[in-house]
């Protein structure tokens, strides 16, 4: 195996605050810009130049025709230095187009955006009272000067004075509440209505600046009811118009990426600086296309991020230092065994599943404990897996375990018990009070002991296993952060509730359901995290992965085609794989056996790890389902998959990664 020079090589120093991949609370970056921004509208001239300039390149993929079905944008992030620029650009004397340098700050000269326009082309601009509101203002005036007919709808009494004046010189047509037309008849809300439906019946490109990163909460009325014909129109790439929202998709949560009221989906958002919560965590995310930063040249805060999105590249390299390719002195031992414990009468298949997911992700051994007819089952399939017991580097606990099998389940809590550490601190549990009407009664312990090392090695617990574990975690017990949970949001939502029972919310008492896990997903894995002490690995469209005192990552998880039985399994020995090999080569490199104290370079290192896991398996998907470059999302074509299809994707899907570890993703 390939030595590294020295420990360091197994602390991320590449992403853990690259603006391109990491999300701030909005409260700090607005703090962190406004020394910079105070006094000067350069960044916003930056920043509408960058909208106008990812307009122009929509509007070159040819008019859009009113009932026909444009293909959806592949939902990815990209750094905005990586987009090529729109080319040379007519520039009118007004400071509406200032001469900005291609994706990379507000300073000097540069390229700028290109002629390569539809002439007449319908542009609609959604303007709030913010910044944004501004930026689309100007972005749409520099439209209009390049011919397009561009139309602007208020939803603010209060638009930006300067860009509002600036727009309408280069011949921008304004409608809104409170707006005095150049005639000077006041106009209301319902003419700005009627514009919209006016440009819905030609068709084109929406530019969303509602709001930004300092509103909260759903949109307002007069303004949702702007939105309400777009998004009767239909979804992205199935509607006679394209949109791009400028810095975030108006009335997303945006630190928490929840959506509380209606949103219009974007195929582009255009943010500036840095990541935006929304823009990484769903359901948010999934509302905005694809993601360009755009780098302004404003600080980003000092503080921790609350998200980082890794790029595939990113998740290349952390793929390559978990699990390298071996060299001459390696064998299966170096390269990492897996323990599995998996398959029941009910389930025998999943053991297959999860032992090929681990045997084609690069485990050097797979172990496995199952009945014997599931024992039969994957050594017919699965030939080199092993059916005897010994040490292994990360355990597999869970895929296809039936907890009514009482004999079988009392087995995986004696060794589920000794993977767990003493607990401390404070859980509010429900028990049942003298009225016997289950309200909150005690106390219970939460999270690990100061200084308690990890008992066993870095452990999977899945499917079957999930359900026991809440049992022994109501013992004074705790995970450490070398568990890695693996629910769904129903499972999770269980989960939450075993541990907490109903929480109270705003005076009343909400219980924890899977449709709750799914409109809050962060604060979902955030909390289990919190409760049980481990790694939460909550599975859904979109993966977060939640571990105490870290930034949630977030992980795109291919295409929906995916949504199949025993995909689940796949992925568990997928994990297995990557966290023994993650373990191997700290134990040879740092000559410390895991498990030891996870300190911060260990703990992080498992957590890429575990990031690259989850992506791989979803290219895997994508490979398997004729999806290329593992778009996922509706939309993205594809055929329908089988579990074990994924599982044998995932050489192809490596190889992918390994590609994309070679191509600049800075």
């Amino acid at each position: 195996m390939g030595q590294v020079s020295d420990l360091n090589d197994f602390t991320r120093s590449d992403d853990v605050t690259d603006p391109t991949t990491c999300a701030w609370p909005a409260q700090e970056v607005a703090a962190a810009e406004a020394p910079a921004t105070a006094g000067t509208d350069r960044y916003m001239r930056a920043a509408a130049h960058a909208v106008a300039r990812a307009a122009l390149r929509e509007l070159r993929q040819g008019p859009i025709v009113p009932g026909t079905v444009t293909a959806p944008a592949r939902p990815t992030i990209a750094p905005f230095s990586s987009i090529s620029p729109a080319g040379p650009v007519a520039t009118p004397t007004s400071p509406v187009s200032p001469a900005t340098p291609t994706g990379t700050s507000a300073d000097g000269g540069g390229a700028q955006v290109g002629p390569g326009w539809i002439a007449g082309a319908p542009v609609l601009l959604l303007v709030g009272g913010g910044h944004n509101g501004a930026d689309t203002l100007l972005a749409g005036g520099l439209l209009s000067h390049n011919g397009c007919a561009v139309s602007a709808v208020l939803a603010t009494e209060h638009p930006h004075p300067v860009a509002l004046e600036e727009a309408r010189s280069h011949g921008v047509t304004v409608y809104g509440a409170g707006y005095r037309s150049e005639d000077g008849a006041d106009q209301d809300s319902a003419e700005a209505v009627a514009a919209v439906e006016a440009f819905l019946a030609r068709g084109g490109l929406v530019l969303d600046g509602l709001t930004g990163i300092g509103a909260t909460g759903p949109l307002r009325p007069d303004a949702a009811a702007l939105i309400a014909p777009l998004l009767a129109a239909g979804e992205p790439g199935r509607r006679p118009l394209r949109v791009i929202a400028v810095d975030l998709p108006s009335g997303t949560g945006v630190d928490d990426g929840t959506v509380d009221g209606p949103v219009l989906a974007a195929d582009r958002t255009v943010t500036f600086t840095c990541l935006k919560g929304c823009l990484c965590l769903p359901p948010a995310r999934h509302l905005c296309g694809v993601v360009e930063v755009v780098p302004l040249g404003l600080p980003v805060p000092p503080s921790r991020p609350i998200a980082r999105r890794p790029v595939d590249g990113g998740l290349g390299d952390y793929l390559t230092r978990a699990v390298p390719e071996p060299g001459t002195s390696d064998h299966k031992y170096t390269r990492g065994v897996v323990g599995l414990w998996a398959g029941s009468e009910s389930y025998p298949g999943a053991a297959v599943l999860a032992a090929s997911g681990a045997v084609r992700a690069g485990a050097g051994m797979v172990r496995l404990a199952a009945p014997r007819r599931v024992e039969d089952l994957v050594l017919a399939a699965r030939p080199e897996v092993v059916p005897t017991a010994g040490r292994s580097q990360a355990l597999v606990l869970g895929p296809g375990v039936d907890p009514a099998d009482t004999t079988r389940a009392d087995e995986l809590r004696d060794l589920l018990r000794l993977t767990l550490v003493p607990a401390h601190g404070s859980r509010a549990g429900r028990g049942v009070d003298e009225a016997g009407s289950g309200g909150r009664t005690g106390e219970r312990t939460i999270g690990p002991a100061a200084g308690t090392a990890p008992t066993g090695p870095p452990t999977v617990v899945d499917a079957g296993a999930l359900s026991i574990l809440a049992d022994l975690l109501t013992e004074d017990l705790s995970c450490t952060p070398l568990h890695v949970l693996t629910p769904h949001a129903g499972e999770a939502a269980a989960l939450l509730e075993a541990l907490t029972g109903p929480e109270a919310l705003a005076g009343t008492t909400r219980r924890w359901q899977r449709e709750r896990v799914e409109a809050h997903p962060a604060h979902a894995a955030r909390e289990l995290s919190r409760l049980s002490g481990a790694t939460v690995l909550l599975k859904g469209a979109t993966t977060l992965i939640a571990a105490p005192d870290r930034p949630l990552i977030s992980v795109d998880c291919g295409p929906c085609w995916m949504a199949t039985a025993g995909s689940g399994d796949v992925l568990a020995g997928v994990l297995g794989a990557v966290l023994a090999g993650a373990a191997a080569r700290w134990e040879q490199e740092s000559a410390d056996v895991v498990p030891a104290p996870p300190g911060d370079s260990l703990l992080d290192f498992l957590l890429d790890s575990v990031a690259a896991g989850v992506r791989l398996h979803a290219l895997a998907g994508a490979y398997a389902a004729a999806i290329p470059q593992g778009a996922g999302g509706v939309g993205t074509g594809g055929h329908p998959i089988a579990a074990l299809d994924i599982a044998t994707a995932l050489g192809p899907a490596r190889l992918e990664l390994n590609w994309l570890q070679a191509v600049p993703h800075h």
